[in-house]
């Protein structure tokens, strides 16, 4: 099974990832987890230069071929194999990630982002993608309030950061099955409760 996990710097992913995890390792199950950008010793090297606040002057379109050069090395060289070996991968972010981001964000177009996305990966889609939700406004917040770094993106526009979102929503929308929303501004505690149930439910039903 392959599940990704969505959503803003700020809105938890981390510690719902590190709950998820630890939580399907107790009841039995083989799970890798990986990252995006990175997961390969490649995309960590891609990552670091896509990150780089010095890198403010990064084209748009060299940002999305980054991110598909990236996201092909880790679905040949990562996910497929572990996904071979009967294990379970969730990456914390994947191709919905550009959707949003290089699509909704920088306002790149969809159907030529989708044709990039589908060759990077060979079409290799999730089985369930979790979208933690939250205003960026607070999403901001948190990032800013943690003392971590900000990265390239983090220092976006809120407006930009509104699209983010947008697109993100209107990807669920369009894809129902797949995707579970998940409000992410309630403690982590009751986040990661409505994670293990939507996931045991999928496991449950082999999807």
């Amino acid at each position: 099974m392959f599940i990704t996990l969505e959503g803003p710097d700020g809105s938890g992913k981390t510690t719902q990832l590190r709950l998820l995890v630890d939580w399907l390792r107790e009841q039995g199950h083989e799970v890798v987890l990986t990252r995006e950008p990175g997961g390969t010793e490649i995309g960590e090297q891609i990552r670091t230069v896509l990150h780089d606040p010095e890198n403010s002057a990064m084209e748009a379109r060299a940002e999305i071929l980054l991110y598909s050069a990236d996201r092909a090395q880790h679905a040949a060289q990562l996910i497929r194999p572990r996904l071979a070996e009967g294990k379970i991968v969730i990456s914390d972010r994947y191709a919905d990630s550009t959707l949003a981001y290089q699509g909704y964000g920088r306002g790149l177009d969809l159907e030529t982002l989708h044709y990039v996305t589908a060759f990077a990966t060979g079409g290799l889609q999730p089985d369930l993608t979790l979208y933690l939700d939250i205003a960026p406004e607070e999403g901001l917040k948190r990032r800013q309030s943690s003392g971590e770094e900000w990265n390239r993106l983090d220092a976006e526009t809120l407006e930009f950061h509104r699209r983010v979102r947008a697109g993100y929503l209107a990807l669920a929308e369009q894809e129902p099955k797949r995707w579970a929303v998940i409000d992410a501004d309630r403690p982590a505690e009751e986040i990661q409760q409505e994670i293990r149930t939507i996931v045991e439910t999928r496991l449950s039903s082999g999807a």
